[in-house]
Formats: structure tokens, C-alpha cells, sequence
């Protein structure tokens, strides 16, 4: 057998792999939704989201109107089609359309990864990661519309090869159904790749603006709902607060703005600083930005990544579906033999594993912050912390490269062009 033949035939049998690992895994996932609520694990009531709020937020929507004065309507007028889509599927109960819906984009995002990583230069580890880590997050990423939103990111990234236009247009589409898909144009080359995506970008955000503002009644409302919300208990400060608690802080755990949230002393204080640690972040990503000298092919994956795990340790939510994001970003970097990113994708997603014994498994313990809830979240949030600080520092050095030091008495290669008069002399005494 000729290395030609025999390596069409390792790359049959990866993406066989491939494909039977991504039909049991979904099986399993699909299963245990079936379960929800039924088990004696504490792993009842994922699928209530869906059940009930997205259902009920379906009813509205169709009436022409974003939910105007409802306090856990906190999403950009993007996210209005995406929860009317289930409807495109008759025959079905809402639940079911939108679970094969997500279903849906989850072998699509598979096969993009997929696809990307049988080009040359290339590498399938983007879709083993996908594929195996997205399970590790249980039944939770069929529950929830964060697929959705992550595969605008992961195409947008894997178009900018091919078509920078597209590339800003799906970040754009991505953004406006939640706001973190922007992060994705933050690790553009700079110069004519940069003013295309981001002007695609910009043109396709304010159509679709005007569309749904043309279309819907109230597109901007959920504006109001965003400046009230708290510290929730999966959040960075919320596990400084779960160890204030075993302290002596008098605190409560709470259900506010459709999550559980911690009231009492200090509390907005807390938020204030994560708050500030997400301008802090934003900037340190701006002064990267400026200081950059070397692009890769994977500098824009690595960049992307980067972006969103910094502006999710500094968040005052940190819900488990962030994850979904995080796994889909990593799994964008690994399609890249250039990326700077494995081990952090390995820090993403045992982050995602223990994420999961915290929602839902062990969520009753995080709540009532008992010591085994407080350091589940330790050990999740350190893992995101830990990542987040690797992935920036590995994108910083990889593109802002440390000038190598000279020999005394040296001068630099540009201070040291000849003449053309000197290059004649030099040669005739030689």
C-alpha cells in the first residue's frame, strides 16, 4: 500500500471515530434529558428553561413584541428569531423543535470543524474536542440556546480564511443574539482584513437592527433589565462570597433576574469590581492589540479565545452554558497546528467537568454554599481563572516577541546597510 493510499485510509478511520463518538455522546445526552426530573441525582429541571420561560417567551414573540418589561428578558433583539425558530418545525411541541434545532447545530458546528480540519496544515483535534467535551457538560447544552450562538462564532472564525466579508457578518448575526461573538474580530490582522470584517460587521449588525426594530415592538427593552442584575453564586465573586458566609457574612442566596443571586453587605461592591475588571480586561486586550508584531494563521483563534475567557472570569454570572462557548472557541484553535491554546483547552475543559457536577449534580450544595458547593466552585472557577491567565500570556508572547539582546559593541541589522559605493569597495579589497 502505497504512504498515499495508507494515509487516506487513517484519515477514513478518524472520521469513522469521529462520527461514532459524536452519535453515542448526543444519544447519551438526549437521554439524560429524557430523565430530567426524574432521577434521584439532583439533576431534575434543565430542561424547565425551555419548558417554560423559552416557551413562554415564544408566545410573545409571535405576537410581534420583544418582552417588554419582563425582568429575565436580558437579550439583544438577536435572540428573538432564534427562539422563534422551533415554530419553522410543525408537528412538534416547542420543546421538541428546539432540541432538534440544537441538535441540528450541533452536528453542523461538528462538520465545520470537521471540515476545517482535513485541510492541509490542518488538524481534526478542533472536532474531537468539540465532540467529546461538549458532553461533558451533560444535557445542559440541548437546554439552552448557547449552541446556537456558538456556531455563528466558530464559522465566523473559520471563514475569515476565505471570505473576511462573511466572517464579520456571522460575528455581527452572532452578536446580536448574545454580545460575545463580537470578541471573535478582536484578533483580525490589521490593516485591509480588519476594515473589511469589521465594516461587514457593522452593516450587517445595523440591517438586521433596523429589520427587527421594523418587525418587533420594544427590540431595545432588555436594556432596562441588565443594569439591576447581582453577583450570582457560579460567578468569581460569588465564591468569594460562598467563603464570606462560612466567615460569618450575613448574606442570602436568592432568585433575581432568573438566576440565583447573592443580596446583602457588599455585595454591590463586588459587582462594582467586576465591573471594573471587565474594562481592565478590555483594555489589556486593546494594548495587545497595538503591541502585536507577529500574526499566525491561528492568531485571530487564539485571540478570540482569549477575549471571551477574560471577559467571562470577570463576569458576575458565569452560568454553566458559558462553557458551551469556551469548548466551541478551544475547539476553533485546535484546527490550527499554530495555535498557542492546547493546554488551555485542556484547562477549558476539565473546567467544563467540574461545571457539571455543580449544575446540576451538586447545585443544592452551591446554593445552601456548604463547604462541598464552595469548593466545587473554587475548583471550577480556579481552573477558568488559571486558563484565562495562560491563554492570555501565551497569545501576548506568541505576537508582541521579546527583541533578541546583542553583543556589545554591535550594531542593529538596519544601521548596518552598505552603500552602494561602500559594497564596491569592500569588495575590490577583498
Amino acid at each position: 500500500m502505497t504512504p498515499r493510499k495508507k494515509s487516506c485510509k487513517k484519515s477514513r478511520e478518524k472520521l469513522l471515530a469521529l462520527a461514532a463518538t459524536w452519535s453515542a455522546t448526543r444519544a447519551l445526552m438526549l437521554w439524560l434529558l429524557t430523565q430530567d426530573g426524574r432521577t434521584p441525582l439532583g439533576v431534575g429541571g434543565v430542561a424547565r428553561e425551555v419548558h417554560e420561560l423559552y416557551a413562554r417567551w415564544y408566545g410573545v414573540l409571535a405576537t410581534g413584541t420583544f418582552p417588554s418589561g419582563d425582568r429575565l428578558w436580558q437579550y439583544p433583539p438577536g435572540a428573538g428569531p432564534v427562539l422563534l425558530s422551533p415554530g419553522l418545525l410543525p408537528g412538534l411541541t416547542y420543546f421538541q423543535a428546539f432540541v432538534t434545532l440544537t441538535l441540528a447545530t450541533d452536528l453542523l458546528v461538528t462538520v465545520v470543524l470537521t471540515r476545517a480540519g482535513t485541510r492541509p496544515g490542518r488538524s481534526l483535534r478542533g472536532a474531537a474536542l468539540w465532540t467529546a467535551a461538549l458532553p461533558l457538560l451533560l444535557h445542559i447544552p440541548l437546554a439552552r440556546y448557547d449552541v446556537q450562538v456558538t456556531a455563528f462564532a466558530v464559522v465566523s472564525l473559520l471563514a475569515l480564511s476565505r471570505s473576511t466579508r462573511a466572517c464579520g457578518a456571522f460575528a455581527a448575526l452572532g452578536a446580536l443574539v448574545k454580545v460575545w461573538p463580537a470578541l471573535t474580530l478582536i484578533g483580525t490582522p490589521r490593516g485591509r482584513t480588519t476594515k473589511e470584517a469589521w465594516t461587514a460587521a457593522a452593516v450587517t449588525a445595523g440591517v438586521l437592527l433596523l429589520t427587527l426594530a421594523a418587525l418587533f415592538r420594544d427590540p431595545f427593552d432588555f436594556l432596562h433589565q441588565q443594569s439591576g442584575r447581582g453577583v450570582q453564586i457560579e460567578s468569581l465573586g460569588g465564591t468569594a462570597l460562598s467563603f464570606a458566609h462560612h466567615a460569618g457574612w450575613p448574606g442570602q442566596v436568592g432568585y433575581r433576574y432568573g438566576a440565583m443571586e447573592f443580596t446583602g453587605p457588599y455585595v454591590t461592591s463586588i459587582a462594582a469590581v467586576s465591573l471594573a475588571l471587565t474594562v481592565a480586561a478590555f483594555g489589556a486586550l486593546l494594548l495587545w492589540r497595538l503591541r502585536a508584531r507577529r500574526w499566525t494563521p491561528a492568531t485571530p483563534y487564539d485571540a478570540a479565545l482569549s477575549a471571551v475567557l477574560l471577559f467571562t472570569v470577570t463576569s458576575r454570572v458565569i452560568s454553566p452554558q458559558y462553557l458551551v462557548w469556551l469548548i466551541g472557541l478551544a475547539a476553533v484553535c485546535l484546527t490550527s497546528r499554530h495555535t498557542t491554546q492546547r493546554p488551555v483547552a485542556t484547562l477549558v475543559a476539565a473546567a467544563a467537568a467540574v461545571s457539571s457536577l455543580a449544575y446540576p449534580v451538586l447545585y443544592d450544595d452551591v446554593v445552601a454554599c456548604t463547604w462541598t458547593g464552595t469548593l466545587l466552585m473554587l475548583v471550577r472557577n480556579g481552573l477558568l481563572v488559571t486558563a484565562a491567565g495562560l491563554s492570555f500570556h501565551r497569545l501576548w508572547t506568541a505576537a508582541t516577541p521579546r527583541a533578541v539582546p546583542r553583543p556589545e559593541g554591535t550594531e542593529p541589522p538596519s544601521t548596518t546597510r552598505r552603500l552602494p559605493h561602500e559594497t564596491v569597495n569592500a569588495a575590490n579589497t577583498s
